[in-house]
C-alpha cells in the first residue's frame, strides 16, 4: 500500500483534525501483525491482527465515492484477511457522532461493547465495536 496516496484519501474522508499523514500510516502498516488494502482514488482499510483478535485501525472511503457498497466490500475483505491470519473476533472504533460509520459496521454484524469518552478531537465519545469472525463467510 503506498502511504501517501492513503494519507490523500484519509485527508478527503476524515476531517483535518482527524485525518492521518503518510507518515503515520507508514508507521501503522509497520506494526506486528498489519495488512491494509487499497482502492486507488476510493478508499483504503488498514487492520491487524495479534493472537487471535483482529482490528480495524481505520477505513476511509473518498467522499464521492460513498453510498456505493465500497466501506461494505473493504470491511468484508479486512474481515475475511484477518480470519486468514487466525483473528477470531475484530475490533474497532467509531465516533459515535459518525453516523454513516456506525450503520455500516452495525450492517456488518458489529456490537458495542465499550465506550472511550471524549476520544475524538471534537469531544465524541468512541464506540468500541466488536464482531465474531467464526461465522465470516
Amino acid at each position: 500500500m503506498n502511504p501517501e496516496e492513503a494519507a490523500s484519501l484519509h485527508a478527503a474522508a476524515f476531517p483535518p483534525g482527524e485525518a492521518w499523514g503518510a507518515d503515520a500510516i507508514a508507521l501503522m502498516l509497520d506494526l506486528p501483525g498489519a495488512f491494509g488494502l487499497l482502492r486507488p482514488g476510493a478508499g483504503f482499510v488498514l487492520a491487524r491482527v495479534a493472537a487471535d483478535e483482529a482490528e480495524i485501525l481505520t477505513l476511509a472511503v473518498h467522499p464521492a465515492q460513498r453510498r456505493a457498497g465500497l466501506g461494505s466490500a473493504l470491511l468484508a475483505e479486512a474481515m475475511a484477511g484477518a480470519v486468514l491470519r487466525g483473528a477470531a473476533a475484530m475490533f474497532l472504533e467509531v465516533s459515535e457522532r459518525n453516523a454513516a460509520g456506525r450503520a455500516l459496521y452495525a450492517a456488518a454484524g458489529f456490537a458495542e461493547v465499550g465506550r472511550r469518552r471524549r476520544y475524538y478531537p471534537d469531544g465524541a465519545d468512541a464506540l468500541v465495536l466488536r464482531r465474531d469472525l467464526k461465522n465470516h463467510s
